[in-house]
């Protein structure tokens, strides 16, 4: 039975897009010159909104992004100054770790450490180092994974959220989406080295993930400890959940595989409506927040392009893409419930979305 695929020309108009329209805005109006690192965001005339702070997760996530696939010129110049503003804005000389922000004027805002900024350090140094192979973004890599390692590991396999300068327990216990982008970090390290520390860890912290964060009957990540009230899960974590555990020849096969594999049907019947994924749902389908966010659709979609016999979703998630979320100014980053643009401003966090998303749709090719 025919299992018809997006055609070459629909993946090439999705990668024009982000080429021509999106990325450009992050080497041009979206970049101070002066600090050397992205503003958060910008309106929908290409401005800069008001600056309150910066933040270290955002100046990695575009580090990941400049030293990607992009052939545009000034990319490896920009990736190089991302680094160097990583360490010499956000890295804390005295305690170790980065700071979560700054302020406008550079000096620390956000005091605390947090594991989805450590996480994202890792993940974008080690995807820089293995681009340029210096040895001075290995070093910040190692000394990342060694901040990791001992101040946020816990006895049980998962990591705090969060930790304050000095490292002080601020008793947030572990949540999902720092543990997921954790994974992801420990993935980009093992695509680049043998690492067998990493590797170990990696491993670890998936069968703890598994015993403390997936709901039985369905296979569901939840976003908190299974014993945590008032828990939730999101559609668009499952989608992200699944490509890196399928992708992976290490995890794939593993119980939490299998789990996420298991969700992945009743996610998509509860979460996805009229081809929008919605934010957040209770674990009996309630839908709690109807939101349609870009990132959760671009998760789909990468994920889709793994699941046989999903050629006809993965067509229609590629024109929803297009048709909801992409415009010639840029894009779209939410939309409520009724399907109206709840957000006009584009924050420099999703190209890294994006560019993912364009990653896997490769593997159609």
């Amino acid at each position: 039975m025919s299992d018809p695929r997006p055609t070459p020309a629909e993946l090439a108009r999705f990668n024009q897009h982000f080429a021509e329209r999106i990325v450009p805005l992050w080497l041009g109006p979206g970049w101070n010159a002066e600090m050397a690192l992205p503003y958060e965001a910008l309106d929908a005339t290409h401005h800069p909104l008001p600056v309150q702070r910066y933040r270290a997760m955002a100046c990695a996530r575009q580090l990941y992004l400049f030293s990607s696939r992009i052939e545009q010129p000034g990319a490896a110049e920009r990736a190089a100054a991302l680094f160097r503003s990583l360490q010499r804005h956000f890295h804390d000389a005295e305690h170790g770790g980065w700071f979560y922000s700054i302020d406008a004027q550079g000096k620390p805002l956000d005091r605390r450490k947090d594991l989805y900024t450590h996480a994202f350090i890792v993940f974008a140094c080690a995807h820089y180092w293995g681009k340029v192979r210096e040895g001075l973004v290995e070093s910040a890599l190692n000394a990342a994974l060694e901040i990791v390692s001992e101040q946020f590991a816990r006895d049980d396999g998962l990591y705090e959220a969060s930790l304050g300068e000095d490292w002080a327990d601020l008793g947030s216990g572990p949540l999902q989406n720092p543990q997921m982008h954790l994974a992801e970090a420990f993935l980009q390290v093992l695509s680049v080295r043998a690492d067998q520390g990493v590797q170990q860890a990696l491993l670890q912290l998936c069968q703890s993930l598994q015993a403390h964060f997936i709901e039985p009957q369905h296979g569901l990540m939840l976003e908190k400890p299974r014993s945590a009230v008032d828990n939730w899960f999101e559609p668009g974590h499952q989608f992200e959940w699944f490509y890196l555990l399928h992708t992976s020849a290490l995890l794939r096969g593993t119980p939490l595989h299998a789990s996420i594999d298991r969700a992945f049907g009743y996610a998509e019947q509860c979460g996805v409506k009229d081809a929008a994924v919605l934010a957040m749902l209770a674990v009996d389908g309630k839908v709690i927040d109807a939101t349609q966010r870009i990132w959760a659709q671009a998760e789909y979609l990468r994920a889709l392009a793994l699941r046989p016999g999903s050629g006809v979703k993965l067509a229609e998630q590629l024109q929803a893409m297009h048709q909801r979320f992409l415009h010639d100014g840029g894009w779209y980053e939410c939309r409520d419930g009724e399907g109206a643009v709840s957000r006009h401003d584009m924050p420099s966090t999703t190209p890294y979305h994006l560019a993912t998303c364009l990653e896997g749709l490769q593997r159609l090719n």
